[in-house]
């Protein structure tokens, strides 16, 4: 009976949380409480060692007050109120002598050696053009060191600068704001007596144009948001954009549009995201839909009014087949709210029939089919969040690589740029949630070992080794304290944890099941087996404590380390915990898009499990504030 329970915990736990110290008391029954007993009495007699802590226990245990020994609580990262980066000044004042100061006076070179527009450099310390620090900083260097200009030429603005205006006007294209990239352009007709004016109004211009090209540059390679300052579930090393070589290279360009427009993404991810957008922009909401209220639960047996949407929702999406082999049950529905089991047996055949769970139970993954899934003003924000996003992945996620995307709840191999397989995948729950980061899977491990993260340590075991010090012990747990090995029953659980390791041995109900497949990195994030595979039958796979359970993981595990399947369950097989090294590493993406396009190209639209879509809206309204913001 004790390994029944231990399976069941561990089934539920999953392979790992990484989450910070929260000195807060945990006064809510945990799930190891429930499942061991019930919840706990407010108070007892309890065992307390007078070993500094953790310690082991070496005295008489003597009386405590429960109420003064709180267990501790371990919480996840946290989200953000994003601050976007301010806007500062152009330092035009610093740029009106690049070699010699006075040179650009009206008088300081005879008439034929002066440099067109020179003469305007004077009028620098009163243009008030304002950038991001980066763009400003390269800004200042480039003008600065060289006396010409890219985008005027007498009286009036090159042909590049018209042709680089139209690649800014038109960013929406590629998912960004062409707000952010406007510039006012001097009219073509002006008033001849008044130069100085003219002029002023070309050197504002050439400033502006060229924060605007480096500001949209910047913003497509790497994008507008800085995912870190999102939350503590991004973690990404944002990419370096080289500004200044940049504007040396308009210098250059015989074709300035086209040199902007490489910047652009060119993954076909990207490609197939921007296509996309372009047709929701082009399509109306026109399409009949049908409306089921936000949060409804149907079950088979229960009396529901939503009832009659569900079922005018099969009418509207079910195929032909669907609707004739259930004509006479639909064609006497009248709209009433009992879920009986004829309506029950037509659900769970549309069910079927879209590749979901065919239970009958109507819930957030059968709804979003019924009534066709987001709105196209949805999709499209779907699509534009997902192109920010995809910015900050490399342009080309290579030829071998894993991608998983956390809404979807899938893993998909990548080998010569074709998709191989894809499987379904549990992920974090929304209160243990799954970062967003690339890495390089190095190792698959067989047979391995479960080191309990120090989150499920503190949450969800001490509250019951508090009450039965020696449960580790019995479900076959090894505990060591400061790397020696000590009973469960002998360590000091009021003291800290932080020198406690816990883990399980390999076996039948370990918690990481046959394999886990790594790729070192700082949230202790991996993909591994489980013995929850029950879980995988659901639509909504949010359940684990951060890390990414497969459903094939041999199929997984075989084509990282480029052997076969039954190579893998050979090694299992074998009993032993064993690292078996990945001849040449994999990129792996565990990526977050509630859009994002399927192996044929065509993008799929995912619910937003984290609510990590909201954050980005936030994040991009504060950046359109930071960028309108006068000076």
């Amino acid at each position: 009976m004790k390994i029944i329970r231990s399976a069941a915990i561990v089934a539920l736990m999953g392979g790992c949380a990484i989450a910070t110290m929260d000195v807060r008391p945990a006064s809510a029954i945990t799930l190891m409480d429930f499942i061991r007993g019930g919840k706990k009495r407010t108070s007892r007699e309890q065992v307390q060692p007078s070993q500094p802590l953790p310690g082991v226990q070496t005295m008489m245990p003597q009386r405590i007050d429960e109420g003064m020994a709180k267990p501790p609580r371990v919480t996840g990262p946290r989200y953000y109120t994003y601050k976007a980066e301010p806007l500062r000044r152009i330092a035009t004042d610093r740029l009106l002598d690049p070699v010699v100061t006075g040179s650009v006076q009206n008088g300081a070179l005879p008439p034929m050696l002066r440099t067109p527009l020179s003469g305007a450099r004077q009028f620098l310390p009163e243009i008030d053009v304002r950038a991001q620090a980066d763009v400003a900083k390269a800004v200042e260097n480039y003008y600065g060191a060289r006396m010409d200009f890219l985008w005027i030429e007498g009286s009036g603005i090159k042909a590049r600068a018209k042709s680089a205006l139209a690649v800014l006007s038109d960013a929406a294209k590629v998912g960004l704001d062409p707000v952010d990239y406007a510039v006012d352009v001097p009219s073509d007709t002006f008033d001849h007596g008044d130069m100085i004016a003219r002029q002023k109004e070309l050197m504002r211009f050439e400033i502006a144009m060229s924060v605007a090209a480096l500001t949209y540059v910047q913003d497509t390679v790497r994008g507008r948001i800085d995912p870190n300052k999102i939350s503590g579930y991004h973690d990404f090393k944002r990419k370096s954009v080289d500004l200044s070589g940049f504007l040396e290279k308009i210098a250059g360009s015989g074709n300035v549009a086209a040199l902007i427009e490489s910047q652009d993404p060119k993954s076909p991810q990207f490609a197939a995201l921007k296509q996309e957008l372009e047709r929701l922009r082009a399509q109306t909401d026109a399409a009949a839909r049908v409306e089921i209220a936000s949060g409804t639960l149907l079950k088979p047996g229960e009396s529901n009014p939503e009832l009659a949407n569900v079922i005018a929702g099969i009418k509207l999406k079910a195929s032909e087949a669907l609707k004739t082999e259930h004509a006479v049950v639909l064609a006497s529905y009248q709209g009433t709210p009992d879920y009986t089991p004829e309506l029950v047996s037509v659900v769970e055949a549309f069910q079927k029939e879209r590749g979901l769970k065919a239970d009958g139970v109507v819930g957030q993954a059968s709804i979003r089919v019924l009534t066709g899934g987001d709105s196209t003003a949805d999709k499209i924000n779907k699509v534009e969040i997902a192109m920010e996003q995809a910015r900050w992945l490399p342009d080309g996620l290579g030829s071998r690589y894993v991608f998983i995307n956390q809404p979807a709840f899938t893993a998909s191999y990548t080998d010569q740029g074709t998709e191989q397989f894809s499987m379904r995948v549990v992920v974090g729950s929304k209160a243990n949630q799954t970062y967003f980061f690339q890495d390089e899977i190095q190792t698959v491990e067989v047979n391995p070992y479960w080191g309990v993260p120090q989150s499920i340590i503190v949450n969800e075991m001490l509250p019951k080794l508090r009450h039965d010090p020696g449960y580790l012990d019995r479900m076959g747990y090894q505990v060591e304290v400061g790397g020696r090995a000590v009973p469960s029953s002998a360590v000091n659980w009021y003291g800290s944890t932080a020198s406690v390791a816990v883990r399980q041995p390999p076996s039948s109900d370990n918690a990481l099941g046959e394999l886990k497949i790594l790729f070192p990195n700082a949230h202790a994030i991996y993909m591994h087996d489980t013995p929850s595979k029950s879980f995988f039958k659901r639509d909504q796979r949010a359940l684990s404590h951060g890390c990414v359970r497969l459903a094939e993981p041999r199929r997984m595990a075989a084509a990282v380390l480029g052997v076969s399947v039954d190579n893998v369950g050979k090694e299992i097989a074998g009993g032993r915990n064993k690292a078996l090294q990945v001849p040449q590493k994999v990129p792996v993406y565990v990526s977050y898009f509630t859009a994002w396009p399927n192996k044929d190209g065509s993008v799929e639209y995912f619910n937003d499990v984290y609510e990590r879509d909201m954050y980005m809206q936030r994040a991009f309204e504060a950046t359109r504030s930071a960028r309108r913001a006068e000076g």
